[in-house]
């Protein structure tokens, strides 16, 4: 079977264990994952091109995960995003899909369900709306 290059994962998470604990989950999962510890260091790190998906936390104190995607948007750069958080409420949803965000996942995550958000949002590609929290 020929070799892929591994699909790149931009992870922002403002909780140093949790960034950690991300990382060796997705690399272990075959990803390339680059870590973030907050909007501003990704955006001043993030290009148009090479991220096939975006891992963000909602709640972070420079700015929300939800702030940080429509951001993302902004600049043109479509790859996906998967909005992680511990801090769910009625309105997550809706917010997160206008930013264009693809999933919103509820921590702890479990291993099979983030790396196989992760891959179906690679394989679709763009942003969408009308998503919902997934448990």
């Amino acid at each position: 079977m020929p070799s892929a290059a591994k699909p790149t994962v931009y992870v922002v998470d403002d909780d140093a264990d949790v960034l950690g604990s991300l990382r060796f989950l997705l690399e272990t999962d075959g990803f390339d994952v680059r870590t973030f510890r907050n909007g501003a260091a990704l955006l001043n790190a993030v290009r148009c091109t090479g991220v096939d998906c975006f891992v963000i936390d909602y709640k972070m104190p420079d700015m929300n995960g939800i702030d940080l995607a429509g951001r993302l948007r902004n600049r043109d750069i479509a790859a996906p995003v998967i909005l992680i958080t511990g801090y769910p409420d009625e309105n997550i949803s809706a917010r997160a899909a206008a930013a264009g965000v693809r999933h919103v996942l509820l921590k702890p995550l479990l291993e099979e369900s983030l790396a196989t958000r992760i891959r179906g949002a690679i394989q679709e590609g763009r942003p969408v709306s009308g998503q919902r929290i997934e448990r």
